[in-house]
């Protein structure tokens, strides 16, 4: 299993269905595929979802990653779409994401999670790989989910402070995002990364900061989410324990956007929601946010998912 969650099969395969994409699909197309498919625009349609299956394989870890999914609940159209960017500095971006919907129990589940990697990209790569995981074996998640979050989150960082040796000295904030049904909503979070709610002419803040001038001197010296150093003496006396929010996601609801602090460093919650509602889509309007973030000289790397949560129109709340 590769650091960013995947298994070295899964990448053999997208490196296979790029290769098939780049050379025969083209002849396919050219030849009309009659053999295979009864028409030109059910072969499209179905390369375009093979592409979007694969997309988090095909995109990999690099500096500048961009994709987009969608909820296949009936009768609810719910998309996303996430920007990556690294920063100015001179070490490997240190930014993982998270961004799919799952099936499970005959439920639909959207995970959405940053991860800011400080020091070093292994915590954050932990997290990716795990957090999620650990949040839905808990097994009262589907009675109490915030309960079930704050649980996971204490196990996790626990889990991150004994394995330390291989982790290294880094660590990594976490803001996640679990939507149930496209109805109910759980944030959580711990360090400066953020979730934004646009609920009609409102701008909510999901998301508590915990500053790195209040906090991050003092948490770096005892491990866990924010850092995880050698030094684990002031553990106890340090709390790591998550914000956990719930929100419904009524009629009025229609963008979340996650990002790290190299986003939030330099524009606030109200001209993040005005650029993302001036886009296109969710994974235009992700993109828009990232791009501004570097024309506003942001130093950090940059991640950014924005949430469609509806798609009618939002009478008077500023969007299109």
């Amino acid at each position: 299993m590769s650091s960013s969650g995947f298994s070295w099969w899964e990448y053999i395969w997208g490196f296979l269905w790029t290769s098939y994409a780049a050379s025969v699909v083209p002849a396919l197309r050219l030849i009309g595929v009659p053999f295979l498919f009864p028409s030109l625009s059910v072969f499209d349609r179905w390369c375009g979802e093979m592409k979007e299956q694969l997309s988090p394989l095909l995109a990999g870890h690099s500096s500048n990653d961009a994709g987009k999914g969608r909820s296949s609940l009936s009768g609810v159209k719910i998309t996303y779409g996430f920007s990556l960017v690294k920063g100015r500095a001179n070490h490997p971006m240190e930014d993982y994401h998270v961004a799919k919907f799952i099936q499970i129990r005959g439920q639909e589940l959207g995970l959405f999670a940053i991860f800011d990697g400080h020091l070093g990209d292994d915590v954050p790569a932990y997290l990716q790989k795990h957090l999620f995981t650990n949040i839905l074996k808990e097994e009262d998640f589907w009675n109490d989910p915030g309960g079930a979050i704050f649980k996971a989150y204490g196990k996790t960082d626990k889990a991150i402070l004994s394995q330390s040796p291989d982790l290294g000295q880094g660590g990594s904030t976490a803001v996640t995002a679990i939507l149930m049904n496209g109805r109910r909503l759980w944030i959580a979070n711990i360090g400066d990364s953020r979730a934004v709610l646009a609920k009609g002419r409102e701008v909510i803040q999901l998301t508590v900061d915990h500053e790195p001038s209040t906090e991050r001197g003092s948490i770096e010296n005892r491990g866990g989410f924010v850092s995880n150093m050698p030094d684990k003496s002031l553990k106890s006396h340090l709390s790591s324990d998550p914000d956990v929010r719930f929100e419904d996601v009524t009629a009025d609801c229609d963008l979340l956007i996650l990002a790290s602090d190299g986003l939030w460093k330099v524009m606030s919650n109200e001209e993040a929601v005005d650029i993302a509602r001036k886009a296109k889509d969710p994974q235009a309007a992700a993109r828009l946010l990232t791009a501004e973030a570097v024309n506003k000289a942001s130093k950090d790397d940059i991640s950014c998912i924005v949430v469609q949560l509806r798609a009618q129109r939002c009478d008077g709340c500023g969007r299109p």
